[in-house]
């Protein structure tokens, strides 16, 4: 007798549990997956070995022959902070998509975090991984992986409050008249109409974790120096050697990293992402030889008969306990809530800021604060300046990749190498031209931006162009709009909330990437720029507790201000004027 825990077949049921007729599909799959769990837990093992400081860590090799080994262990650090990523992601987006009470604290606190350079996240979190996991070289590891989730989440967590806000309102009203469930409304409608942003999202993301890699390999912070081994670090390493030799290698090395990522894990997603593409005609299905491989095989099917009841189950049981029920409390107590709400945010935030200030001025005085505001306009005038140019050049590529289903698969390994490529590894190339033709950082800091920070918008663009349904695409051809009266009546609007989307996120990105842009080395040699960014590099370096707290707080002045002043209210205007219904 077999024992149910759920109406329908039993787990024991032999009749579901037929063996699978085996082939070549099922051999690759097979023999793939468990050479994946095997490089895994002999990179884990890695990250397990005793080490407490002061002890010293070996230094890394520019022996080429490491590079495997290095560029596995920055991988794996890459798919660990990209995972907590995507779990801040939909607990943070919907949670400020969902609660307006909670919208007025969360979404301005993302816009700080956002701000937060992440040399300014290991300046705290660095001594703390390290006390908590003390006498393992894993405090290290996951000090590295909270930096990269720190260059990955903010991105992917703006795409996804983007689309919750942008659910065309005839499909949420179906949902509230078929009294879903939170996890039913989630997985049913949320999570599907917002699969393809968030694919493309995530892509740029993961690219802006490699973008930061060297910083969380090579961890130079409060006077002591930190180093894991990863390809990140071996960058740093050559860098500081002048082996060009080392440097081609990792060069190479990123690059066939890159095109194995995008084959194995990103290509496979955006196919099955255009399956949930909101449009009421069938459009062309992406086939990709990595998902065919995948369906051909039968020990997915197998696995699927295994353990689809238990997910079966859990999404029963989910959606009881979000079951909709009837709002009972009234208009007064709700405005009550609130205003208590406010009153806590606005003490607690008043008490912090005057702790800070109070700390600031006690320690380097009140002028302090001109100068890193000064240097603040200097750093915003570059970021705007990157903003417009990437405007200008990567909103019609990025709608007539987006338009194109062809060219979307022809230029995706292009795009995905130049956007996941880590733009600081072409920083000592850049850094020797500007030496040889006496260019000043004060201008060369700006390309060096916008190699980390424009992808950000071309990205949100393509997600965007693709979402626009193609029947209304048909309707724009068919009755005769062209170039500039398409662009007017159905491209603009179509692709205006991704574009708000992609430039906030662009521009906290070109903040973050001034504290690498603006001070480069090559050997002993060091450029600077006069701006904000280099101020909080050289003050992490240093450990001037005063002027990290002063610069970090700038620069999240800078960035929240021009949110309030220009974002804010072009966000508003794409979710009420452009909003797809």
């Amino acid at each position: 007798m077999t024992f149910n825990l759920w109406r329908g077949p039993s787990f024991f049921n032999p009749k579901r549990f037929d063996l699978p007729r085996f082939g070549l599909a099922d051999l690759a799959v097979g023999l793939g997956t468990l050479t994946l769990f095997y490089v895994i837990a002999r990179l884990g093992a890695q990250a397990l070995i005793k080490f407490a400081p002061p002890d010293i860590i070996p230094s890394v090799s520019l022996d080429p022959r490491n590079l495997p080994n290095y560029a596995a262990r920055s991988t794996l650090r890459m798919f660990v902070a990209l995972f907590f990523s995507v779990v801040f992601t939909f607990v943070y987006g919907y949670a400020a998509a969902r609660s307006r009470r909670a919208e007025k604290v969360l979404v301005p606190l993302l816009d700080i975090l956002q701000s937060v350079p992440v040399l300014g996240f290991l300046s705290v979190t660095v001594t703390a991984f390290i006390a908590l996991f003390r006498g393992s070289l894993l405090g290290l590891e996951a000090a590295s992986v909270f930096a990269i989730f720190t260059g990955q989440a903010w991105n992917m967590t703006f795409s996804f409050y983007h689309s919750l806000r942008s659910v065309p309102t005839e499909l949420d009203e179906m949902a509230t008249l078929y009294r879903l469930s939170a996890w039913e409304r989630f997985t049913r409608l949320e999570l599907p109409s917002s699969a393809i942003g968030l694919v493309w999202n995530g892509m740029m993301s993961f690219g802006g974790g490699w973008f930061f890699l060297a910083a969380s390999e090579a961890i130079s912070v409060l006077n002591r120096q930190y180093t894991l081994p990863g390809i990140g670090s071996y960058v740093a390493a050559a860098v500081s050697a002048k082996d060009m030799h080392a440097l081609a290698w990792a060069i190479a090395t990123m690059v066939i990293l890159i095109l194995m990522i995008d084959q194995f894990f990103w290509k496979p997603l955006v196919t099955l992402a255009d399956r949930y593409k909101l449009e009421l005609s069938a459009g062309e299905e992406r086939r990709f030889w990595v998902v065919d491989l995948w369906r051909a095989a039968s020990l997915p099917r197998y696995a699927e008969k295994l353990y689809g009841p238990v997910v079966t189950w859990v999404d029963k049981l989910l959606t009881r306990a979000t079951a909709v029920h009837e709002k009972t409390h009234a208009g007064v107590a709700s405005k009550s809530k609130d205003w208590l709400f406010n009153t806590v945010v606005i003490v607690v935030t008043a008490g912090l800021s005057i702790a800070a200030f109070h700390f600031v001025v006690s320690s380097v005085g009140l002028p302090e604060f001109g100068y890193a505001a000064l240097l603040g306009l200097a750093t915003c005038g570059r970021v705007i300046a990157l903003l417009i140019f990437s405007t200008i050049v990567w909103t019609p590529i990025g709608v007539a990749i987006g338009f194109s289903p062809k060219l979307a698969r022809l230029s995706q390994p292009l795009i995905q190498i130049l956007a996941s490529f880590p733009a600081n590894f072409l920083f000592p190339f850049a850094t020797l031209g500007f030496i040889r033709f006496g260019i000043s950082l004060n201008w060369g800091s700006m390309l060096l931006m916008a190699l980390g920070a424009q992808w950000y918008l071309l990205f949100n663009v393509i997600g965007g162009a693709q979402s626009i349904p193609n029947e209304l695409r048909e309707m724009a051809a068919s009755i005769g709009l062209r170039r500039v009266r398409a662009w007017r009546a159905l491209i603009g609007p179509g692709v205006f909330g991704s574009w708000v989307t992609g430039a906030i996120t662009a521009s906290g990105g070109a903040w973050n990437a001034s504290i690498v842009s603006e001070t480069v080395s090559w050997g002993n040699t060091t450029l600077h720029a006069n701006g904000l960014g280099a101020y909080i590099a050289d003050a992490t370096a240093k450990g001037d507790w005063p002027r990290i707290v002063l610069g970090v707080a700038m620069m999240s002045v800078f960035v929240v201000g021009f949110n309030r002043i220009v974002w804010k209210p072009l966000f508003d205007v794409a979710e009420s004027k452009y909003r797809l219904a």
